[in-house]
């Protein structure tokens, strides 16, 4: 890939790593990752990956800015109120790098809509807020054979990991087997979030999807990266893929999509 001089000095840092160089910042540019959730972790995820040059960008949320959200979804601002999301997302994007493509999926994922969407990217990124979408991540990833970068975060703590069952790796439900009752869920309105929180986590969220796309350095896929910010402590845990796995076991009995379509 030739470049033009206004690309050599934007990416010139990264030109630079020998692990990067010429090669790897072409297959930034060439990547295409679809990030699920234009939040909290969503919003440092899509700043410093369109920073280093990732061609397309898809950003799937439904929802609108709102005041209460500036206090840690740092891609938004107060010029962007009432502004869905996606939108919002496709401005920050713009003013930041114009070899960004930002496609906006305003919509909330189901179980009829993911697939077909999944089938457009190389990698995914999920920054949702609720269980019920990170199990649908990641048993459409599963089935699409996508690599999952997918993080968390609540009150003063946050979690990371990279789900590649197509390579052998564990999924979410090796680690969270199942979905906790919705009325025990605790949402960040209810508990609360220190900001920043967030955005440590989205920026090591986008750390682990720019090694996958570049390939290097040692993935996290099969360990949990778990951050207690109050004692400002980090930790690892081994996951290895369950053998009593319902989706990616030796004996699954979850085998498509039908237990995330709502009940006739």
């Amino acid at each position: 890939m030739d470049f033009t001089e206004e690309q050599i000095r934007r990416y010139a840092r990264h030109i630079v790593l020998p692990e990067v160089g010429g090669e790897g910042q072409a297959r930034l540019l060439q990547a295409r990752v679809l990030v699920i959730g234009a939040g909290g972790l969503g919003s440092p995820l899509i700043l410093y990956l369109a920073a280093a040059g990732v061609g397309t960008l898809g950003v799937v949320d439904d929802d609108t800015v709102e005041l209460s959200n500036l206090q840690r979804q740092v891609l938004h601002g107060g010029d962007t109120l009432d502004l869905h999301k996606v939108d919002s997302a496709t401005r920050a994007v713009a003013r930041l790098n114009p070899d960004v493509r930002v496609v906006p999926h305003r919509l909330r994922l189901d179980a009829t809509t993911i697939l077909p969407l999944l089938a457009d990217y190389d990698i995914v990124c999920d920054g949702s807020d609720n269980f019920a979408t990170r199990f649908l991540v990641n048993d459409a990833c599963h089935f699409a054979g996508k690599t999952l970068v997918s993080a968390a975060v609540l009150r003063f703590d946050g979690q990371l990991s990279v789900y590649k069952t197509h390579a052998g790796g564990p999924c979410y439900r090796c680690v969270f087997p199942e979905p906790p009752p919705a009325e025990d869920e605790p949402t960040c309105g209810d508990a609360g979030i220190l900001g920043a929180v967030a955005g440590v986590m989205g920026t090591l969220q986008a750390t682990e999807t720019l090694k996958e796309i570049l390939g290097i350095g040692a993935s996290l896929a099969g360990r949990l990266l778990i951050h207690d910010a109050r004692a400002m402590a980090f930790r690892t845990v081994t996951v290895r893929p369950a053998s009593t796995c319902p989706l990616c076991g030796p004996a699954p009995v979850i085998t498509d999509l039908s237990e995330h379509r709502p009940s006739p």
